[in-house]
């Protein structure tokens, strides 16, 4: 019998020889397959060869042309979707308080740190507690968020959630501040969303302290009324980190917040 094998040859002249046993066939084109018959002789029974390189290769061959398979697309630091099965957001975990409920960064841990009159919720990164979310939940005599006035206004009435300053002796800080000031705070955007027919502040600050290490400390919150409690759900990440990722999960947990 005769056993047929291929071989992958790259371009090169090849001189054809001959010998008692075997044919040779030499080609120049680049890249090609080149079969050459071979003759099998055995005493006794005769029997066909099959390489077990070549039956493996042609097994995997006619897998792979019979699947089909989904790219394994993943954004930067999320599990690649290797097997083409439905992803879920791994990244934020639902929670339902009383009355509200938002997504919070699976990988913030729960804080027992009060910080803010009325706090029922706290959050915040396990590597960096400065990053961080907390829902607040008090009782007011107002009907609707804005009877405050404007968010501008509001934030002023509330500002206790961007730190008192406690240093009020006479300085001149370095960093732009003014004479006998080390904290500054800057409204970078407002707005007024309207969720499920009810109105909403949103304000994004950027507060700074002259002792600060982190370049100042992005904060957003969201503001509510709703059956005579007023929410406010605030979410800040530190400068440095909110420009190497801690901006997503900042926002995206303040963006999430809404009451019931």
């Amino acid at each position: 019998m005769a056993s047929t094998q291929c071989f992958l040859h790259h371009h090169a002249l090849t001189t054809p020889t001959r010998t008692s046993s075997q044919r040779q066939v030499a080609s120049t084109k680049p890249n090609h397959i080149v079969c050459k018959a071979q003759k099998q002789a055995q005493e006794g029974d005769a029997t066909t060869l099959v390489s077990r390189r070549l039956a493996l290769t042609v097994l995997i061959g006619a897998a792979a042309a019979g699947s089909k398979v989904s790219p394994a697309d993943a954004a930067y630091g999320e599990a690649a979707n290797v097997f083409g099965k439905p992803k879920t957001n791994t990244d934020f975990l639902p929670y339902k308080g009383n009355g509200f409920k938002l997504s919070i960064p699976s990988k913030w841990n729960p804080s027992k740190e009060v910080e803010y009159p009325g706090q029922v919720l706290r959050y915040e990164d396990n590597f960096d507690s400065t990053s961080n979310v907390a829902v607040m939940v008090t009782t007011t005599d107002k009907k609707s968020i804005t009877d405050y006035g404007s968010p501008e206004e509001f934030l002023s009435k509330v500002d206790y959630l961007l730190g008192k300053q406690a240093f009020f002796g006479q300085t001149d800080a370095e960093g732009g501040f003014d004479s006998n000031a080390v904290a500054t705070a800057n409204i970078l955007e407002s707005s007024t969303p309207v969720i499920d027919g009810k109105k909403y502040f949103n304000l994004s600050v950027l507060t700074r302290t002259a002792d600060g290490d982190e370049g100042g400390k992005h904060q957003l919150i969201i503001a509510t009324v709703s059956d005579g409690k007023l929410y406010i759900c605030k979410a800040q990440a530190g400068d440095k980190r909110w420009f190497k990722g801690a901006r997503r999960f900042v926002e995206s947990a303040a963006s999430s917040f809404s009451v019931a």
